[in-house]
C-alpha cells in the first residue's frame, strides 16, 4: 500500500537495480542516468549502502556492487547446493594451479562468475561471485591486462552453459598444465555426482 512504502528504501534499491546489467562498474553521471536521481542525491545513498557494503567504490571513483549482495544470495537455498558441491573443486583446482578457478555461467552473450576460489598468492586474477562480463558466441574466456584465462564447459541446458575457468598473470600460467588441472577438477565434479540443473546451479 501506499502508506507503506519508504522513499529513501526505494531509492536505495533502484540504485541496486542499476548493477543488474553487464557492466561491472559505474561512474556516478552513469548511475544518475540510469536511476534519473540527482547526484547530490545519489552520494547520499551511495555513501549509506557502502558503509554497509552492499556498493564499493574504487580508486577510479567508479561503483561496483561490495560483498553482501553475495552473503546474502549465499544463504538461499540453491546457491548453498551449489556451493558445498561445487566449492570444494575449486578450492582443490585453485590449489593445485596455483591460480584462480572459477565457476562461470553464460547466458546467451553474458557471462557470470558463480562461485570463485583464488590461490595464496599477492599476484592473482581478482574475480567474485556476481561480476559479470561480454561472452562473444557464448564463450566465457575473459581479457584482462596482463592475464590470460582457460576455460572449459562442464554441460547445457535450455537456458545457460556452465563453464570451468583458470586465469592469472600472463607467463605463469602454463596452457598445458592448466588444461590438465581442469580435466582433474572436471573429473572430480563427475565423481560427486553434480546434477547440473537451474535448480542446483542457478544464482537466486
Amino acid at each position: 500500500m501506499a502508506q507503506d512504502r519508504v522513499e529513501a528504501v526505494e531509492r536505495a534499491l533502484t540504485i541496486l537495480e542499476a548493477f543488474d546489467a553487464t557492466e561491472e562498474c559505474f561512474t556516478l553521471a552513469e548511475l544518475a542516468n540510469a536511476t534519473g536521481f540527482y547526484k547530490s542525491t545519489l552520494l547520499r545513498l551511495l555513501g549509506s549502502l557502502e558503509r554497509f557494503d552492499y556498493v564499493q567504490r574504487g580508486g577510479d571513483g567508479r561503483y561496483r556492487l561490495g560483498p553482501t549482495p553475495w552473503r546474502l544470495a549465499r544463504r538461499h537455498l540453491p546457491s548453498r547446493r551449489l556451493e558445498a558441491r561445487v566449492q570444494p573443486v575449486l578450492d582443490a583446482l585453485a590449489a593445485a594451479s596455483g591460480e584462480t578457478a572459477t565457476l562461470i555461467a553464460v547466458t546467451g552473450e553474458s557471462a557470470e562468475c558463480r562461485l570463485v576460489a583464488t590461490p595464496d598468492s599477492a599476484l592473482r586474477h581478482e574475480l567474485y561471485p556476481g561480476q559479470r562480463w561480454p561472452a562473444p558466441a557464448g564463450v566465457p574466456t575473459l581479457d584482462f591486462a596482463g592475464g590470460v584465462m582457460i576455460c572449459r564447459r562442464v554441460t547445457s541446458t535450455d537456458s545457460e552453459t556452465l563453464w570451468l575457468a583458470v586465469s592469472g598473470p600472463q607467463g605463469r600460467l602454463d596452457s598445458s598444465s592448466a588444461e590438465a588441472h581442469l580435466d582433474t577438477a572436471l573429473s572430480k565434479l563427475s565423481h560427486r555426482a553434480v546434477e547440473v540443473t537451474p535448480s542446483t546451479l542457478s544464482s537466486p
